[in-house]
């Protein structure tokens, strides 16, 4: 594992280790940190266990998005190598 990274995370502080660097780390903590607020903004009255529970399912959520781009993305690319590729294949 490695080095321990002391974060914040609602206002709590917290130490993990984890595999990815401490930079990496920072700024999932923030990005958690940052999701956490805006669930709790957003609804007066939650507990922190649905706090915690809303803040999973938006980053998952945002997680499914991105990784349905990044298909798309990579169809795109593969579409247009192929084009790229005939094209080449007709030149020469």
């Amino acid at each position: 594992m490695g080095e321990k990274v002391n974060i914040k995370i609602k206002d709590k502080e917290y130490v993990v280790r984890g595999s990815d660097n401490r930079d990496q780390i920072m700024k999932a903590a923030a990005y958690v940190d940052s999701k956490i607020k805006e669930i709790s903004d957003s609804g007066k009255g939650l507990t922190d266990d649905k706090i915690a529970v809303l803040t999973a399912l938006d980053i998952a959520g945002d997680y499914f998005q991105l990784s349905e781009e990044k298909k798309d993305l990579l169809t795109e690319i593969e579409r247009r190598s192929q084009r790229l590729m005939q094209r080449l294949d007709t030149v020469l």
